[in-house]
């Protein structure tokens, strides 16, 4: 099977039975989670209740101890390195509380890093980039999109890296505490811009958090206790919808 077969095809993603210790510590215990095709989930828990290693499982990041996760019909978790890297590659997009942007490239071409590790022609890969940074507020006009990450706001370069996210057309982006390293008024709006993004591309989204309003942006809250799941509940529609306005 071509692991890469269903790549612009919504998939659900499914945890069965997930442990992961490292050594005497156990991270995850037996942990079951089944993700909708398009849905938002907020994983929330203390430091220490293995929400990071989860969502790395989920990612293919690391390899569980026991169990499997799966995205649509294939077995992210029992594939060598090589294939998992090329599942993270061409089906996934990332961002983190730092962004991990290349300190070296300017916005449009960590934008279009994503398409030109898949073989994309730099040309194409860069009018893609410039589609997206568009979108986000940050294209030709507004004169970011050639600087560097170092020339940017912390908001602004948590913009290019969902744009990053978000070029290749992924399945499910993963979020590990997103706004960690920005003030309340500017984390609000990269998460608006985070959930809107990922929900008209039809793309699941996974956030790891430990703050209870960034949570309040998904539709599904996961809490862990313990490297166990405690609670998973949808949060309300006014909810949410006092949250977006």
């Amino acid at each position: 099977m071509d692991i890469m077969r269903t790549q612009h095809t919504p998939a659900p993603l499914v945890a069965r039975g997930l442990t992961k210790s490292f050594g005497q510590v156990r991270a995850l215990a037996g942990v079951d989670l089944q993700i909708p095709a398009g849905q938002s989930v907020a994983i929330m828990g203390p430091s220490g209740s293995g929400k990071s290693t989860l969502l790395h499982c989920l990612a293919g990041i690391l390899v569980p101890d026991a169990g499997e996760v799966r995205l649509g019909d294939l077995v992210v978790s029992g594939l060598r390195d090589a294939q998992r890297s090329r599942v993270r590659r061409e089906r996934l997009g990332f961002v983190f509380q730092d962004g991990q942007l290349l300190p070296e490239l300017p916005a449009r071409e960590n934008v279009a890093l994503p398409l030109l590790l898949r073989g994309v022609p730099r040309g194409e890969a860069l009018r893609s980039a410039d589609t997206w940074l568009e979108r986000l507020g940050l294209g030709a006009g507004s004169g970011l999109a050639g600087r560097r990450p170092g020339e940017m706001s912390g908001g602004q370069a948590q913009r290019v890296a969902i744009a990053r996210a978000m070029v290749h057309d992924p399945a499910v982006v993963f979020a590990d505490e997103p706004t960690g390293a920005l003030d309340q008024a500017t984390g609000h709006e990269v998460l608006q811009i985070l959930t809107t993004t990922t929900a008209m591309a039809g793309a699941t989204l996974v956030v790891v958090t430990h703050d209870a309003q960034v949570a309040r942006w998904c539709s599904r809250l996961v809490e862990l206790r313990d490297a166990m799941v405690h609670a998973d509940q949808l949060l309300a529609a006014d909810e949410l919808a006092g949250e977006l306005r």
